[in-house]
């Protein structure tokens, strides 16, 4: 007879939510599902990681604005207005603030191409009601002495700001942690279905946590836990972006004051300043599934265009290169709130909106995840518009 003690199987810890992924996005869904009173889990291998770790920070609503993007435009909005608030909030929360800084954004011409195209963002961004000052490419030197002799005018918005997301990141992490949140550092191999809704997940390691609602939150990694019924969509793909970090020197004027950005040669190119001396240059968008090298032609690339824009770059210290992944939807546009499968929740597919969208985003699925609804400003985002039988999508 064996009598070796038998073991049973653990008990299956419970939580009102649990968050799948701890970037920028789980986090600040969880820091705020904890503050409405849930009691919160979070599972990432990683926490605080992700694309914040290479992501730029612009809180661009108004210069990102694109030609068939005018129904995100109203989110972006309501997210920026949001971050006066949110950063005040979450840096006291965290004892540690985010990098935020109300410094504006210029952007910029090279060459008559360039211009032409910048015009007509620059009736875009009019027909929507936007603030944008056309500029001379004199006036645009005049507020950033170090770009090139050949710019050919620009627009200056001040109302499109920065965070640091790394900082962002850092402080969420912090946040959620004084909030009371759970952390499993571990990676989610299976969504629990029981009923017909969504009871919990399993982890790689075995563990099972039960839940009232789950929220997938991974970035593009968000559809791959197993269990997800037919029915349910999270149609996320990687857009890879490689970025290079420099440090300016401490010079009065400062060597960039604000945000600047183009496109050269029909290849986007931003630089964003910090207050700490760095200078972070980005982004390619590359279709290259999960690959994250940093490769030799983006590094090219990035300082050919970044040096066409402001020729003393070539002088500064290169300190980091990296690549991160984006998580894209067929529109751009994220996935919030509730699915076809009750107590699934999606906070997904922010693409080059993350860190802008941070602060409405864990509003909203906070709300969703309390009432069962997303509020009427988040409701053209809802996580279902892709699902089977959505209104387009054929059955």
């Amino acid at each position: 007879m064996d009598t070796r003690t038998q073991q049973s199987p653990p008990a299956r810890r419970a939580f009102d939510a649990v968050v799948v992924g701890g970037g920028v996005i789980g986090l600040v869904v969880a820091w705020r599902a904890a503050g409405r009173g849930l009691s919160t889990a979070v599972v990432d291998p990683e926490p605080g990681g992700g694309a914040a770790r290479v992501a730029a920070g612009m809180l661009a609503a108004v210069t990102e604005l694109h030609h068939g993007e005018e129904a995100l435009l109203d989110l972006n909005l309501e997210s920026a207005a949001r971050y006066p608030r949110f950063a005040a909030e979450l840096s006291e929360a965290a004892g540690a603030g985010i990098g935020y800084r109300s410094c504006g954004t210029l952007s910029v011409a090279l060459d008559a191409d360039d211009r032409a195209q910048l015009r007509d963002v620059h009736l875009l961004q009019q027909r929507c009601g936007l603030d944008a000052q056309w500029l001379t490419g004199r006036e645009c030197r005049r507020l950033e002495p170090m770009l090139a002799p050949g710019v050919r005018g620009g627009l200056r918005v001040d109302g499109d700001h920065q965070a640091d997301p790394r900082l962002l990141a850092a402080a969420l992490l912090t946040a959620c942690e004084r909030a009371g949140v759970a952390f499993h550092r571990d990676w989610v191999r299976e969504v629990d279905v029981r009923g017909g809704r969504a009871a919990g997940v399993l982890l790689a390691d075995g563990t099972a946590l039960a839940a009232g609602r789950v929220v997938l939150a991974g970035g593009c990694r968000s559809g791959e836990p197993a269990g997800l019924p037919p029915g349910v969509a999270v149609p996320v793909r990687p857009v890879k972006g490689q970025v290079l970090r420099l440090r300016m020197p401490r010079t009065r004027p400062p060597f960039l004051s604000r945000t600047v950005r183009a496109v050269v040669r029909g290849n986007p190119v931003y630089l964003v300043p910090r207050v700490s001396g760095e200078l972070v240059i980005g982004a390619t968008s590359e279709e290259r599934g999960r690959d994250t090298t940093v490769t030799a032609g983006g590094v090219y690339e990035l300082l050919r265009d970044a040096h066409e824009l402001m020729p003393g770059i070539t002088e500064l210290p290169l300190v980091e290169t990296g690549a991160g992944l984006r998580p894209a939807t067929p529109d751009n546009a994220p996935l919030l709130g509730p699915t076809a499968l009750p107590g699934l929740h999606l906070a997904t597919g922010h693409h080059r909106n993350g860190i802008l969208l941070a602060p409405v985003t864990g509003d909203a699925v906070a709300e969703a995840l309390v009432t069962g609804e997303l509020p009427d400003y988040a409701r053209a985002f809802g996580a279902q518009r892709f699902s089977v039988g959505a209104p387009g999508v054929p059955a």
